[in-house]
């Protein structure tokens, strides 16, 4: 067994505030990386210049990521840091923000590198010091080591080569109180996708499958919230960002599988929000596992059956477009890479990813 995670995790209330000196000890100027709007409406940004002001840390910002942020994003970052004389990186935000910061924290290392660099694999695996703020609960990209980025001269997306774990990740429930319902449960599936793929990857051991349970278990607790039974109060939106933490613990252990794979056609081709995307084929991917870990899944994930949990998905999530083209292109991606189809506990074939595929509907 094998268990490797270097990044502190510090989830409490207002931990940004309350271990400030966290971020002051990264560097002398930091690099925020956000999105456009999102962290100042949540208070996130707020937070973060506060604490530096505290510490007499510079800081500049760059809020130019986008949704799935891009390869050439990450340059112009890296080069606008680089012209700031920044020497540390803040992420703040959902998956894209943190990605996209680790990446650019690579690059920053590396200034003389360029735009094929990031996925040639020919560069150190060293990077500037990386904080990470999540602000949604889904990708858990402040426990992982991964950066995915959309890469359109392939038309998809996918992780670099490199694994940049951040230094440190402030976990606060509160940055959920104002988020979209939408958002929520798109990032909330996309948790429970990362719990169950974890748990049938090859790699999974009873370190990683620790995390993945105990993440479901707290996810379990606030599932309420995404049917909407009810409101999420401040617990829930600290079980929420918890479980999505564990469930980042579990794949940076194990990486992702099919659901991931399949997903990025949806999400490139047709803009489907990834955990949406994830989640249109995650009852199909648990209906091929074996009966023991299916059952261990759906139980402590609180479902009687895996018909009841491909309804629940398809009543949180709503409806997915999907078109034959794009699921052809999933088919066709997954389909001849060993990395995929070879890396879960149960065999699958070229039917079993039809079966998949189809499962939704």
């Amino acid at each position: 067994m094998r268990f490797f995670m270097p990044t502190e995790l510090l989830d409490d209330e207002s931990c940004v505030e309350k271990y400030s000196e966290k971020l002051a000890s990264l560097g002398d100027k930091a690099l925020i990386v956000t999105g456009r709007n999102s962290s100042k409406k949540n208070g996130a940004l707020d937070d973060v210049i506060a604490a530096l002001k505290k510490h007499d840390v510079k800081w500049c910002v760059y809020s130019e990521i986008e949704e799935n942020p891009s390869t050439e994003t990450v340059m112009k970052a890296r080069d606008f840091a680089l012209a700031e004389k920044a020497d540390f990186v803040i992420g703040i935000g959902g998956g894209s923000p943190l990605d996209a910061s680790k990446a650019i924290a690579l690059m920053m290392a590396h200034p003389g590198a360029g735009i094929s660099s990031l996925y040639g694999g020919e560069l150190e695996n060293t990077a500037l010091n990386v904080a990470a703020v999540p602000t949604t609960c889904g990708t858990g990209s402040e426990a992982t080591g991964v950066s995915v980025l959309t890469r359109h001269d392939k038309k998809t997306k996918g992780s670099i080569p490199y694994r940049i774990f951040p230094k440190v990740a402030f976990i606060d429930g509160k940055y959920l109180k104002d988020a979209p319902k939408s958002v929520i449960v798109n990032t909330a599936v996309d948790a429970l996708a990362h719990i169950v793929e974890s748990y049938l990857m090859l790699k999974a051991d009873e370190y990683s499958r620790m995390a993945a349970i105990s993440g479901l278990e707290i996810w379990k607790r606030s599932k309420g919230v995404l049917t909407g039974e009810r409101e999420a109060d401040a617990q829930d939106r600290r079980n929420l960002m918890r479980a999505a933490t564990l469930a980042g613990v579990a794949i940076a252990q194990t990486g992702t599988s099919i659901p991931h794979a399949l997903s990025y056609p949806l999400t490139y081709d047709l803009k489907v929000p990834h955990g949406k995307a994830v989640g249109y084929f995650l009852a199909g991917y648990l209906n091929e596992a074996p009966e023991y870990e299916q059952s261990m899944l759906l139980s402590t994930g609180g479902f009687k059956s895996i018909e009841e949990f491909g309804e629940f998905l398809k009543n949180v999530l709503g409806e997915v477009e999907v078109t034959d083209i794009c699921l052809e292109r999933g088919f066709e991606m997954v389909k001849d890479n060993p990395a995929r189809m070879e890396c879960n506990v149960f065999k699958v074939d070229y039917e079993g990813l039809k079966r998949m595929i189809s499962y939704w509907g």
